[in-house]
């Protein structure tokens, strides 16, 4: 901690946040008996995957200091927008969030996309790749991608680091997505120049991935990714998809969405994978999961 943790005016912005959003916001149903302002605590715990009593504690200024990570989440569920979100982690107590953390926070704008996608197979990505938010159906199609920490958070760094990170590609895609990877991170550092987390990110990748320096040392830029990507699944086996791609630029995060052709077996087994993941979604979280 490096500020004073004002529980006072933290529970006051709490309130006035959670009150000012509307449960179309977030993508839910307005009930006919709902008389109160803005959304319930219960709801808004929910979204921020926290108890209620937790959540109420802080409005009333009586709970403990949250830590980052759930100043964070706090962040992402009352759909905070940047500055708002700085404000947060003031009256929290942290003068700065660390920088996973400010990259982590979802725009506004994707996360109203995202609360109407929740049937769909789709996540939001950060600007080196970092996963920051998945559909219970991406998290089936890709694996759970937003447990990762440090440069494994990258797509970029698992690709070159972890053979795991290659399985679900088809073969034959494999190369192009290496060489796509490698030149999209040399445009990001030479935008962000040296000292950048784009320049960190590729010092390491040279010094421990072989296959990437060669990729490197091509100097290629202005690649971009399919728009048709081949999985192998290992429960369905080989999907053809195909990904649209939404991009925030004020914050350099983008939406990939990935939808299959109606009546072709790929669209058939992507169904099938939008119900296991709901299943699965529903059973790790279960009743009174999230911090207490």
């Amino acid at each position: 901690m490096d500020y004073t943790f004002d529980r006072s005016s933290l529970g006051a912005f709490l309130r006035t946040r959670r009150t000012a959003l509307q449960p179309e916001d977030v993508g839910l149903r307005r009930g006919p008996r709902r008389r109160a302002p803005g959304l319930r605590r219960e709801e808004v715990a929910e979204l921020c995957t926290m108890s209620a009593d937790y959540f109420a504690r802080l409005e009333r200024g009586d709970g403990p200091q949250p830590s980052e990570q759930m100043v964070a989440a706090i962040a992402r569920g009352l759909r905070l927008t940047p500055d708002e979100r700085d404000h947060l982690f003031l009256l929290a107590g942290y003068r700065t969030a660390a920088r996973d953390l400010r990259v982590g926070h979802v725009s506004p704008g994707l996360m109203r996309v995202m609360d109407g996608l929740a049937g769909t197979t789709a996540q939001v990505m950060g600007p080196l790749g970092e996963t920051l938010l998945q559909t219970p159906s991406a998290v089936a199609l890709l694996g759970e991608q937003t447990r990762y920490t440090g440069n494994s958070r990258s797509a970029t760094y698992r690709w070159f680091t972890d053979p795991a990170e290659r399985e679900r590609y088809h073969p034959e895609d494999r190369d192009d997505n290496s060489r796509t990877n490698a030149a999209l991170l040399r445009s990001a550092v030479t935008r962000d120049g040296p000292g950048s987390p784009a320049a960190d990110l590729a010092d390491v990748l040279l010094r421990g991935s072989d296959e990437f320096a060669g990729w490197w040392e091509r100097h290629e830029v202005g690649l971009r990714w399919s728009e048709t990507k081949r999985f192998v699944h290992p429960q369905v086996g080989r999907l053809d998809l195909y990904c649209q791609l939404l991009l925030e630029p004020d914050q350099g995060q983008s939406l990939l969405i990935f939808t299959a052709t109606p009546g072709t077996e790929h669209h058939e087994k992507l169904a099938l994978l939008a119900v296991l993941g709901t299943d699965r979604f529903t059973a790790d979280r279960g009743p009174g999961s999230g911090p207490m």
